[in-house]
């Protein structure tokens, strides 16, 4: 059996990464092509999902008062929990797509730090999660644009917010930083979920989507 593909949904808040996720699983499921799908963090299930949980409501301080180091490799160590949960399914030939990612730590935690800094940042977190902790590498990320004040709009919607979607100063500098992404590392694709500054349909979107998985061949 060929090896899987790992396939990173990300986004800043509010984009819809969950409802593409859905409607992405209905259509490999129709395809017989088999599948599995991971959030993170994945809340509830470990003690480094836990103190996100406790950051994001605010415990630790406001989000200028966190170090982003000591964030990042909580996050790291969530991800890391499923480290082997990721390769046996991609082991088997199974198509893993993650609802957030690595990518995700680059974005809303470099949003944290002053724009000088950020570049170091990124290369600290590609050496822990990539090197040290041995994490696979994303055969392919689809990032959901949006613009931050309607994906503020959206996320605030739910009952429960965190301290990144009360922010729309986060959300706009994590936007830019997932664009810069997109331009300077590999294997990435933005779908871009506007038109007439309104949000496409999920249909759109999601036909978009799963045009480009057919045009990378996955």
């Amino acid at each position: 059996m060929d090896k899987g593909k790992l396939i990173v949904i990300d986004g800043i808040d509010g984009s819809g990464k969950t409802t593409q996720i859905e409607l992405l699983g209905k259509y490999l499921t129709e395809k017989s092509i088999p599948y599995e799908v991971i959030n993170f963090p994945r809340y509830g299930q470990n003690l480094y999902a836990d103190l996100v949980t406790r950051y994001l409501e605010g415990e630790f301080g406001n989000i200028n008062e966190v170090n982003p180091y000591l964030m990042a490799c909580i996050f790291a160590g969530d991800r890391l929990l499923a480290k082997s949960l990721i390769e046996n399914w991609l082991a088997e030939g199974k198509i893993v797509i993650a609802n957030r990612y690595v990518s995700s730590s680059k974005a809303h935690l470099g949003a944290n730090l002053p724009e000088e800094g950020r570049e170091n940042f990124m290369g600290w977190i590609d050496e822990l999660e990539y090197q040290t902790n041995g994490m696979p590498k994303p055969n392919l990320n689809i990032l959901l644009k949006v613009t931050p004040e309607i994906g503020q709009q959206n996320a605030l919607k739910d009952q429960k917010t965190d301290i990144h979607e009360k922010s729309l100063k986060h959300e706009q500098k994590a936007s830019e930083i997932y664009l810069d992404l997109s331009k300077t590392e590999e294997n990435w694709v933005v779908v871009d979920c506007m038109e007439n500054e309104t949000m496409k349909s999920e249909e759109a979107i999601n036909k978009e989507i799963i045009q480009i998985l057919s045009s990378n061949r996955l």
